[in-house]
């Protein structure tokens, strides 16, 4: 299935290009599913129908689905309950009913990840487009399960269970109670629904597209979101120049805002694919709204994103990572080497990745930005590469 997720800064009219977006898709025959993250169903109010927690059909090819996170969260906790009920009792935990359940902070953005896993891995659809929230909200929603991963890992990594039949001695000797099978299982659990949603989101067929009005506060929210999508190897597909004026108005104040849309989209068109998405005068509404707004097809193949490492052994003696960082400032990025892993910072953005394996047996050598691209440099470490100082 290839997955389009759509967001923006608030306020830009992200729902309603989904809402286009999958309605033009579905028009031409693609079994569509269009996803939404909101709580109040403005997906309903851009159709012209209602959207709720069970998928629906809102037109020919295509269904709409505004899952409520809520409610399963509310399942999800209680069947951990059951799960944990010996070490609940042995505690003497008093069990939560599900009608007093109200959801804690992050759960909601969990389930509608387990959600969009769901939706992604269904045969039932050939495109998937997820209304994600606004861009300050969706950012790190994406980088989410990586994270969630890589913590568990760290705290409970999977090749201590192979200790496990030397719990129960360990536990005597210590004289405190050691991690029940159960905590070992529920861990394995959520790292493979985790690897499950970080699989859709890093699979070559996603993409990302972003909606935005040209202008001062537009350019700014597309250049900090570009470069933290590119930091997590999500493309970004093209850019929806939202509610974008006539050629011509009157000689008003309408003028100087048209001269400032020209020369935001002058500046993007130099960066990105962008797409202008025509001003109604109205908030759009039904499908016929939809139509008029005339947005871009899905592009069926994207170009993924690579982070390829290049082999300069004979020239300079390193291997070169390089890693895509569009709209990076020299000044603002930072690299920390920490084991078989790499910290990069770049603007307000951090995010912790594994090094390739050859990587792993050298040691940093330097790094640069250049035209948008990270090249950091690694010599071979003659205590682990075969053949390295000779």
């Amino acid at each position: 299935m290839r997955t389009l997720l759509i967001t923006g800064p608030g306020g830009s009219g992200r729902t309603t290009i989904a809402a286009a977006t999958a309605q033009r898709a579905a028009a031409a025959g693609t079994r569509t599913l269009l996803l939404g993250a909101d709580h109040t169903d403005t997906l309903g109010a851009a159709l012209g129908t209602g959207t709720g927690p069970a998928p629906a059909g809102a037109a020919e090819n295509l269904t709409v689905w505004r899952p409520d996170a809520a409610d399963r969260f509310r399942q999800d906790l209680t069947a951990f309950q059951s799960r944990a009920a010996n070490v609940l009792n042995l505690l003497g935990a008093a069990r939560l009913d599900a009608e007093e359940v109200t959801p804690l902070p992050g759960a909601q953005e969990l389930s509608f990840l387990r959600a969009l896993r769901d939706a992604a891995l269904s045969e039932r659809y050939d495109l998937l487009v997820v209304d994600l929230p606004p861009l300050p909200q969706a950012l790190p929603l994406l980088a989410l399960p990586e994270e969630l991963r890589r913590y568990l890992r760290r705290l409970l990594p999977p090749e201590r269970q192979a200790a496990r039949a030397l719990r129960p001695v360990l536990g005597r000797l210590a004289g405190v109670p050691m991690p029940a099978e159960w905590l070992y299982e529920t861990a394995a659990r959520w790292d493979m629904e985790l690897a499950a949603v970080d699989a859709v989101l890093t699979d070559r067929r996603t993409s990302v597209r972003l909606v935005a009005e040209p202008g001062p506060a537009g350019a700014d929210a597309v250049r900090a979101a570009g470069l933290g999508l590119a930091l997590r190897g999500l493309r970004l597909e093209s850019v929806v120049a939202n509610r974008v004026l006539p050629d011509t108005v009157p000689d008003t104040w309408l003028a100087g805002l048209l001269a400032q849309q020209l020369k935001t989209l002058a500046e993007w068109q130099t960066e990105h694919d962008v797409h202008r998405v025509p001003h109604l005068g109205r908030d759009p509404h039904g499908a016929d709204d939809l139509d008029a707004l005339a947005v871009p097809g899905v592009n069926p193949a994207p170009a993924p994103v690579e982070w390829p490492v290049t082999d300069a052994l004979a020239a300079d003696g390193v291997l070169v990572w390089h890693i895509p960082l569009p709209g990076a400032v020299r000044d603002d990025l930072d690299l920390i080497r920490r084991g078989d892993e790499l910290v990069v910072t770049a603007g307000p953005f951090r995010r912790i990745v594994p090094l390739p394996s050859a990587l792993r047996r050298c040691t940093v050598a330097g790094a640069g930005l250049r035209e948008g691209e990270l090249r950091v440099r690694f010599a071979p470490d003659p205590g682990l590469w075969p053949g390295a100082g000779r």
